[in-house]
């Protein structure tokens, strides 16, 4: 009977004017057990109808105080602190105005409003202690019974004891379907350890879960409530729940609460992404201003992954003007109306162009019209297994795409080209990392011309977390499936970056460039990729072998086992970002360079793909394939 009772008003809210009623009431009650202890309980002494009107008049600004304060607003099942505070800044308000008004008010032959401070400062403990015992009562009330309800609750445990834990705790609370029961607290602070914050302990995060899930509260989730927690803490404290098999959830950013308020609803489960995280990347914002600033500047390649995050950086950097060119259609057109919510004033700086950067023709008359004095050189085919497939696309985007971008620089007097490469491009074993590298060694070879220019620089760097086609992305569609979740060999690594975190670095290095640098960028420890596999896996609530199973499909076509970012005869430079390095590569013969160049215009439309990639080959002696049906003419070169 009580449980049915509970369910049925754990359902309704009792309107904010009733609440209101009820206080006013209080207050009115109050005053007579106030007076009466002023007075020793001598009843004879007191006059009924005085005391009446005295406390009728106490109640009236009282009900000023609470409509000020707004006290009672709050949900009373749900309590905390902060409602705490309102019931406290509305009764000391009411206080300051009796106290004020009992120093006028015995010179009035109203006896009513002849108020006692004495009596006023005990009916202000009373009232402030009966308003707050009956709103926690209530709290208490429907906690206790809440545990009884038949809904199933998830226990959860919440990591941060601060002032965000306890805010994600009420908001827990607050969940009409009393999905969760808060079991306990973790913090790394020791001097909450062995503590309570509302009554619910607090421990240690490597004293809780030392020897994995903890049976006696039948753990099943950890929430992350602690605001600018170290990546590497993140990871560690995530790392030891996934030993325990419990989920992980993330508190929002407080920007992005609804209308300012943190919901349950709103609680993330952590991704893949935010455990692959490193100490935030500190830029040189006013380098990079000073760089960008007023400047015409056009992005190649704008709405795939990385253009598209260079131009929403960009335009915290107050150019005159920014040039997004693709060849997507649909995805440029959803850039556009990105941007267009996100920087309505900077909008309309931006010109759309729908374009081929192999269309020489079309790039010319692009060139023409705007004139830029910076570019960012992002347009690339990136799939290794696709470019193996389709040689002369990628020679033909990747390889004579950059060439005509980067002459018509030159021709038109354009101040600094940065040319967006990869690690694939070192020591390359596949079609996509070769053509990357062709396309390194013609931008290099403008250097060594004294009359050029143009500065051109080469930014290096490994996957990108999260971009179009990554393995994150595929393993997400995998597991939503149901799997099995495919990796090509259980070695096999690779380095990571968030987007944003790459393009801090690509805007940085164009920056500081001088013209002629390959800058490598420090990619943090190389990921295996089953572990990630195995991580995503149990992220997602899933058992690896149990719901889900992974499966080796061995190596594609062109595929390394791991990735480089330095070939073998290459060095590297420090420069004053500490993440960021010089390749020390040697810069070719700019007219060795340009005649082959020739030879592959001219191949590309006279020759078959394995002549074309023979030709390759033979101008980049580090290209060896792997596992490629172009493995045959690596003997073949070599001897």
């Amino acid at each position: 009977m009580i449980i049915e009772l509970y369910s049925w008003l754990s359902n309704r809210i009792v309107s904010k004017w009733v609440v209101l009623a009820l206080d006013v009431f209080i207050v009115f009650f109050c005053y007579h057990i106030a007076v009466l202890l002023r007075f020793n309980f001598e009843i004879g002494s007191i006059l009924p109808k005085v005391i009446f009107l005295q406390s009728a008049f106490v109640a009236s600004f009282y009900l000023l105080s609470f409509l000020i304060a707004r006290s009672y607003t709050g949900i009373v099942r749900h309590t905390g602190l902060y409602d705490a505070l309102k019931v406290l800044q509305a009764t000391m308000l009411s206080l300051f105005i009796g106290t004020i008004i009992s120093f006028f008010s015995f010179d009035t032959n109203a006896a009513w409003i002849e108020l006692s401070r004495s009596v006023l400062f005990i009916h202000f403990f009373l009232t402030l202690f009966f308003l707050l015992a009956l709103r926690f009562a209530i709290k208490a009330t429907f906690r206790y019974f809440g545990k009884g309800n038949k809904i199933e609750a998830t226990n959860v445990v919440i990591y941060g004891a601060g002032t965000l834990g306890i805010i994600t705790q009420n908001s827990l609370l607050k969940d009409n379907a009393r999905k969760y029961v808060v079991v306990a607290y973790l913090d790394d602070n020791p001097a909450k350890w062995n503590k309570q914050v509302d009554g619910i302990p607090v421990y240690s995060v490597e004293a809780y879960l030392k020897n994995g899930k903890p049976k006696k509260h039948n753990l099943q989730e950890i929430i992350i409530a602690i605001k600018d927690l170290h990546p590497q803490r993140r990871k560690e404290v995530a790392e030891m729940a996934l030993e325990a098999e419990v989920r992980i959830g993330v508190v929002p950013p407080v920007h992005s609460w609804i209308q300012g308020s943190l919901t349950g609803k709103q609680i993330k489960n952590v991704r893949i992404e935010d455990l692959l995280e490193r100490e935030s990347i500190k830029l040189d914002s006013l380098n990079i201003k000073r760089s960008v600033q007023n400047k015409i500047v056009l992005v190649t390649g704008a709405a795939g992954s990385i253009g598209s995050e260079i131009a929403r950086q960009l335009l915290h950097y107050e150019p005159v003007e920014i040039i997004l060119l693709d060849q997507a259609e649909s995805p440029l057109f959803d850039l556009d109306m990105e941007l267009r919510n996100q920087f309505p004033k900077q909008h309309t700086k931006i010109k759309w162009v729908v374009g081929d950067v192999t269309n020489q023709q079309r790039m010319t008359q692009l060139f023409k019209r705007y004139r830029p004095s910076m570019i960012y050189h992002a347009a690339a085919y990136k799939h290794v297994p696709m470019m193996e497939e389709n040689p002369y696309e990628a020679i033909q985007t990747n390889v004579m795409g950059t060439k005509i971008i980067a002459d018509l620089a030159v021709e038109f007097g354009v101040k600094k080209f940065v040319m967006v490469s990869t690690d694939k491009a070192v020591n390359p074993t596949n079609v996509m990392g070769a053509s990357k590298r062709l396309a390194e060694v013609y931008v290099q070879s403008f250097a060594s011309e004294p009359m050029v220019g143009t500065q051109f620089i080469t930014t290096r760097f490994g996957n990108v977390l999260g971009s179009n086609g990554s393995v994150i992305p595929v393993f997400k569609k995998q597991i939503e499936k149901g799997g099995p979740v495919t990796i090509t060999h259980p070695d096999i690594t690779r380095y990571f970056m968030t987007i944003p975190e790459a393009c801090n670095l690509v805007l940085e290095a164009g920056a500081m460039g001088n013209g002629g640098e390959i800058f490598v960028f420090d990619m943090g420890e190389s990921v295996k990729i089953l572990d990630l596999a195995k991580k995503m896996i149990s992220l997602s609530g899933l058992r690896l072998n149990k719901d889900i199973e992974i499966q080796f499909t061995g190596l594609r076509p062109g595929e390394k086992l791991f990735e480089e970012l330095l070939a073998n005869e290459e060095n590297t430079l420090a420069t004053h970002h500490p993440q960021i390095l010089i390749a020390k590569t040697n810069i070719q013969n700019r007219h060795k360079v340009k005649m082959f160049m020739l030879e592959m215009e001219r191949s590309i439309d006279g020759e078959n793909e394995y002549m074309l990639i023979r030709r390759l080959k033979s101008f980049l002696p580090e290209f060896v394939s792997n596992n490629s049906r172009f493995s045959t003419l690596d003997s073949t070169i070599q001897e």
